[in-house]
C-alpha cells in the first residue's frame, strides 16, 4: 500500500480533498491510502508516508519537510494551485504517483 500524506497547517482543509483523492483511488482499484496531517504532526507519522504533498498555504515548509524526509527518501512537493483550489483529486493524486514512479 502505498500511503500519501497531505500536510496542512491544522490537518483539516484538506479534509475534503483527501476524501476525493481516496474516492478516485479506490475506483481505479489501487492500493493507495490518503490521508491529511497538521505540519506539527509530521514527527509522529514519519513511518506512514511514501509520498508526501504540502498543500499551497503551507509552501514555505518545503526545505523544512525535504530535509526531514530525506532520510527515508520520501520525495516532497507542492500541491499543485489549481488541482487544490479546485479540489481536483484526480489530479492530485497523480501528482503523488508521478513523484513516486520518479523516485
Amino acid at each position: 500500500m502505498l500511503n500519501i500524506v497531505l500536510v496542512c497547517s491544522a490537518g483539516m482543509s484538506t479534509s475534503l480533498l483527501v476524501s476525493k483523492m481516496n474516492k478516485v483511488a479506490k475506483e481505479k482499484g489501487l492500493d493507495v491510502n490518503v490521508i491529511a496531517i497538521a505540519e506539527a504532526d509530521v514527527k509522529n507519522n514519519m513511518d506512514k508516508v511514501d509520498v508526501m504533498l504540502l498543500g499551497p498555504q503551507v509552501r514555505y515548509l518545503l526545505p523544512k519537510m525535504k530535509e526531514m524526509m530525506e532520510v527515508k527518501g520520501v520525495p516532497v512537493d507542492i500541491v499543485d494551485t489549481v488541482s487544490y483550489g479546485t479540489m481536483n483529486g484526480e489530479k492530485v493524486l497523480e501528482q503523488a504517483l508521478s513523484m513516486v514512479k520518479d523516485k
